[in-house]
C-alpha cells in the first residue's frame, strides 16, 4: 500500500478500518502524537492500562517485542504496541560491536509475522527524519536507513507523513483555535503569527495560548503580536547546543549568527542558550541515576515531551563535567553582559569558543 497522509488515516478510522503496522513521522509532532492517539483508542478503547504496551525505541528488544506482537489481547479486541523514536540509523543507545543492519533485520522480521489482533505503532516525535522530494510523485522520501521501515509499513500496513502546514492552512487552524478559546484574530494576522513561529506547530499552540490569555474575549491585533510574540530563527537554540556538543565549530557558529539577526531580541539568546544546557545537564544526570525521559518531565514539569527528548540525544554526547563548565561559562557571560556595555555579538562568540574548547 503506498504512503498515505493522516487525513485518510482519520477517515479509515472512522470506518472501522485498522491496519496491523503503522509508521507515523514528521516534522509536525503534534499532528504525529494525535494521530497515534487516534489510532491508540481505534485500537483498545479506554483500556489502555491492559491493552496498550509503550516502549522507546533505542532500548528495544526484539525477543521482547515478538512475545508481545503474539500476546492475546486482555479486556480490548485488539493488543496495541506503540514503539517512539526507533532509529534505524542507531537502533541502540549503544552501538559497540552491534550493526545497524543486523538489528533492523531481526525487527523486520518479527514484523513480519503479526496476527490479526495486534496493531504495531512505530511515531518518531524525538529525532528528524531526513527526506527528499520526489518530483514525478509528489511524495517525500525518506533518505536515510529508515526508509527500510518506512517502506515495509507501507506495504503491509500504512506508512503516514506529518509534514509542516502551509502558512493558509495554519491561518484557518490558528483562527480556529483562537476563536475556540473566546478570542478573534484575522487570517492576515494568523498568517503573521505563522510566519513569526517559522510554521513550527509546537511555537504556534504555545503562542495561542498566551495570546488568548493576553487579549481575552477581544481581537488579537497586530500590535498585540509584535509586543507579545519573539519572532522565531531558522537556526534553533537546540541546533547551537547540539554543534557544541558535537565540537562542530562551523554549525555552532551558523546557528550563532542566525540567532544574532533578530537585534530587537538579542538580550533573550543568551537566556535560551543556557536553558538548553540546563535541559543537557538534567538529562545528564538523569541518566546516570538511572531516570527516564518521563521522570525527568515530571520532575522539572516540562510541557513539551520532545524538549527533554532533545536534552536526552544531545547530552550523551558530553560528559556531567563539561556540561558544568559550559554551564560556568555561560554564567560568567551573563554578569559580563548584565555588569557594562559591550557588544554581545562578540562576546557570544567568545562564550561559543570558550564551550567549543571544554572537553569531556
Amino acid at each position: 500500500m503506498p504512503q498515505t497522509d493522516p487525513k485518510a488515516i482519520r477517515a479509515q478510522l472512522k470506518k472501522g478500518e485498522l491496519k496491523n503496522l503503522y509508521y507515523i513521522f514528521g516534522k509536525n509532532v503534534p499532528e504525529v502524537e494525535k494521530l497515534t492517539r487516534h489510532i491508540i483508542k481505534a485500537a483498545v478503547g479506554d483500556n489502555e492500562d491492559f491493552a496498550l504496551n509503550k516502549l522507546e525505541g533505542r532500548y528495544l528488544d526484539i525477543s521482547e517485542l515478538y512475545d508481545m506482537i503474539q500476546m492475546m489481547p486482555m479486556m480490548s479486541d485488539y493488543n496495541c504496541i506503540l514503539i517512539n523514536d526507533y532509529n534505524c540509523e542507531r537502533p541502540r543507545e549503544v552501538m559497540a560491536g552491534i550493526k545497524a543492519e543486523d538489528v533492523n533485520k531481526k525487527l523486520l522480521d518479527a514484523l513480519k509475522d503479526i496476527p490479526p489482533q495486534t496493531v504495531v505503532i512505530f511515531n518518531v516525535t524525538g529525532f528528524e527524519v531526513p527526506v527528499k522530494n520526489d518530483f514525478k510523485t509528489g511524495r517525500s522520501v525518506i533518505k536515510d536507513k529508515n526508509k527500510k521501515l518506512f517502506d515495509y509499513a507501507a506495504k503491509v500496513g500504512e506508512a503516514v507523513e506529518c509534514p509542516i502546514k502551509s502558512e493558509n492552512e495554519l491561518a484557518k487552524d490558528i483562527a480556529a483555535s483562537v476563536s475556540a478559546r473566546g478570542s478573534l484574530i484575522s487570517l492576515d494576522n494568523a498568517r503573521e503569527l505563522a510566519d513569526m513561529c517559522q510554521s513550527d506547530t509546537l511555537t504556534i499552540r504555545n503562542e495561542i495560548d498566551k495570546l488568548c490569555s493576553y487579549a481575552g474575549k477581544n481581537e488579537i491585533t497586530s500590535d498585540i503580536l509584535h509586543n507579545l510574540v519573539h519572532r522565531q530563527s531558522d537556526a534553533t537554540f537546540y541546533k547551537l547546543a547540539d554543534a557544541v556538543a558535537a565540537f562542530n565549530k562551523r554549525a555552532a557558529f551558523d546557528a550563532l549568527d542566525e540567532l544574532m539577526q533578530d537585534r530587537e531580541n538579542r538580550g533573550a539568546v543568551l537566556g535560551n542558550i543556557t536553558a538548553s544546557f540546563i535541559d543537557m545537564y538534567r538529562a545528564a544526570c538523569a541518566r546516570q541515576k538511572g531516570r527516564q525521559i518521563a521522570d525527568v518531565k515530571a520532575d522539572f514539569g516540562y510541557v513539551w515531551e520532545f524538549k527533554v527528548k532533545n536534552a536526552f540525544r544531545d547530552s550523551s554526547r558530553m560528559s556531567i563535567r563539561r556540561l558544568r563548565q559550559c554551564i560556568a561559562i555561560l554564567r560568567d557571560t551573563n554578569i559580563m553582559l548584565n555588569s557594562g556595555s559591550c557588544d554581545e555579538k562578540t562576546v557570544l562568540e567568545q562564550t561559543v569558543t570558550k564551550m567549543l574548547m571544554t572537553k569531556n
